[in-house]
């Protein structure tokens, strides 16, 4: 008589990876624990995954931490001294433009798609991804005071409307990715972008 095969174990990481596409794909509050469940694992119950993640809102958590230290990483460089200002600042434009555009992952960036408006049960999850896009903006301005700092950018620049405008310019990337634009479309418009911050460049005098 041959044995039963020893059940499949439930792989956490990887449920949380999975967690994570959904919530990209579908938003916080569209993501239900029915689809959460068919997703996560070999027949995982309800009660399995209260006691393996808590609650949905403690899981988005986990993946919001899970998407920052691996897609969301393109953004790191805001905060590379080792590199000039306006190189920072391009490269995280350039790679947040090929990231939400490649394939084997949701399109856009789930920072800015998974919780634009919400019900009022809802509006601490809002407000904690507000927190993270906050930290992307003071990354820009980061940037942008070092240019000035070094001579870079004009003494007048409006530093944080500069950090706001391409800030701004990256949360849009998201919304024209998911409506279909190529990564070829997104990285020309990073040019175009740029040239924002060109405007307030210190030109050398001969």
């Amino acid at each position: 008589m041959a044995k039963m095969g020893r059940p499949r174990l439930f792989d956490r990481e990887e449920a949380v990876r999975q967690a994570m596409y959904l919530f990209w794909q579908y938003g916080y509050e569209s993501t239900s624990l029915a689809l959460l469940k068919a997703h996560l694992g070999n027949g995982i119950t309800a009660p399995s995954f209260y006691a393996a993640f808590g609650s949905k809102e403690a899981l988005f958590e986990e993946v919001v931490d899970c998407y920052l230290s691996t897609y969301g990483q393109v953004n790191d460089c805001l905060w590379d001294d080792t590199l000039t200002p306006r190189e920072a600042t391009e490269l995280a434009l350039r790679r947040s433009a090929k990231m939400q555009t490649e394939q084997g992952h949701p399109s856009g960036c789930l920072i800015a798609l998974s919780v634009n408006t919400c019900s009022p049960g809802h509006e601490h999850i809002r407000k904690m991804l507000e927190v993270r896009r906050t930290r992307t903006r003071e990354g820009f301005l980061n940037c942008v005071r070092r240019a000035i700092d070094a001579g870079e950018l004009a003494a007048d620049t409006d530093a944080r409307a500069l950090a706001m405008y391409l800030h701004s310019f990256e949360i849009g990337l998201s919304t024209q990715a998911r409506d279909g634009a190529t990564g070829e479309e997104l990285n020309t418009s990073v040019s175009f972008a740029m040239k924002g911050w060109d405007a307030n460049r210190v030109l050398s005098v001969n």
